[in-house]
């Protein structure tokens, strides 16, 4: 790939420079607001850093949650600023605006090293807009905030499938490089689509069939074996004729389900046994069941101790894993087991050598909150969805843009 790198931005100089850095700082925020998770936000600090180190004037578009395009004191990156600072060990301004006149004048007050994060750039409607003039105003308003001899970075893996101001339009107005995290996951992406070292396993979970079947059907052709669990598993399951009970089902997706096991059937694994309970709840017993025998009045929250052994036996051997989704309820400690075993199978594949992968949103949680060593893995990504879609062989604007 042709894509210019932190390290020819540094080469070329950017002390006294403005430098415009496009960051996934979306991070998860409990009830009070406290940040719950920070992984994206450690993940950002190594081309910020560089950057200030170098005495760039750095600003930092980033976003949080989904306003709906307005300010919404809720979405507010003020708890981020607080902590990226910490992280970067240097006060981080936070702009009252994403381009207004706070912005401006902060921007204009920079010396050489500051960092100045502007304000939810989703507060502002041309950020996400289908039409391409909306979205090229806020990009040179964007540009201004660094000046004509400024320079663009994306470094926000999350979201460079998305096709949106900071991360696309303004590669278009300022020279443009990979910053290092977006450099590194693309590099960790392709060697998953070159299929890596063989035998390949893929592990995949979550809810729906419908969000991952185009992964399924992309990765089915070139793994060893494919393991399904977490929600979708039942679609699954009923497709093989097997009562689910009150199990999350996609019924639309049965049939597709039904051709996927028959093209796939060596390929693709399913639970064997189950843990269900009454209800969606922390506190609902819990009891495991053969996979055959899920109870009308119960719904399947895990999988089964047998079915993690089954999972680990295919996992211990293989040399590229590629983990996406829980296999469970992880949240609740009742409906853990499952992700946590299979998560632990990973980790012991890639302590015998095995170069694994897990791929960003639910999967980054659960590692974290499981109390599971993130170097246990060879990478974990901070783009569930952008690892999906480059996985899937779709294009990615936000990379495409830079090359």
């Amino acid at each position: 790939m042709g894509i210019k790198s932190l390290e020819d931005l540094l080469a070329e100089g950017v002390s006294g420079r403005g430098v415009l850095v496009r960051s996934d700082l979306n991070v998860p925020l409990d009830e009070d607001g406290s940040i719950t998770d920070p992984g994206r936000i450690t993940a950002s600090v190594p081309t910020l850093k560089a950057l200030s180190d170098a005495g760039a004037k750095v600003v930092v578009a980033a976003h949080l949650g989904r306003p709906k395009g307005e300010p919404d004191p809720r979405f507010s990156l003020a708890p981020v600023a607080a902590a990226l600072g910490e992280k970067l060990g240097r006060h981080v301004q936070l702009a009252g605006d994403v381009v207004g006149s706070d912005a401006l004048a902060r921007a204009e007050g920079l010396t050489d090293g500051d960092v100045l994060l502007l304000e939810n750039i989703r507060f502002d409607a041309r950020e996400t807009s289908k039409d391409d003039a909306e979205r090229a105003g806020l990009a040179r308003a964007l540009v201004e905030l660094v000046g004509d001899d400024g320079a663009f970075v994306s470094d926000g893996f999350g979201v460079v499938h998305r096709k949106q101001a900071s991360v696309y339009d303004v590669a278009g107005l300022l020279p443009h490089y990979a910053g290092t995290l977006v450099a590194t996951e693309i590099k960790v992406l392709e060697q998953l689509t070159d299929a890596g070292e063989k035998p390949y396993a893929v592990v995949l979970g979550g809810s729906k069939v419908s969000d991952k079947l185009a992964v399924i059907e992309s990765l089915a052709t070139k793994a060893d074996s494919l393991v399904i669990g977490g929600g979708m598993c039942f679609t699954f399951l009923a497709a093989q004729g097997l009562s689910v009970g009150g199990s999350l089902l996609e019924e639309s997706m049965i049939d597709t389900c039904r051709k996927l096991l028959d093209t796939y059937g060596d390929v693709l694994h399913l639970p064997v046994d189950i843990v269900v309970a009454e209800k969606f709840a922390a506190d609902s017993p819990a009891e495991t069941v053969s996979a055959d025998q899920i109870p009308d009045g119960k719904m399947g929250l895990d999988v089964g101790p047998e079915s993690v052994k089954r999972f680990s036996a295919l996992l211990s051997n293989a040399r590229t894993i590629f983990w996406n989704g829980p296999m469970g309820v992880f949240e609740f400690p009742a409906f853990a087991a499952g992700t946590k075993g299979v998560a632990e199978a990973i980790i012991a594949a890639t302590g015998k050598g095995a170069f694994s992968v897990v791929g960003g949103g639910d999967s980054a949680a659960a590692v974290r909150q499981l109390g599971l060593p993130d170097d246990g893995f060879s990478h974990i990504s901070t783009g569930g969805g952008a690892s999906l879609e480059y996985l899937e062989g779709k294009d990615l604007p936000g990379i495409d843009v830079l090359n």
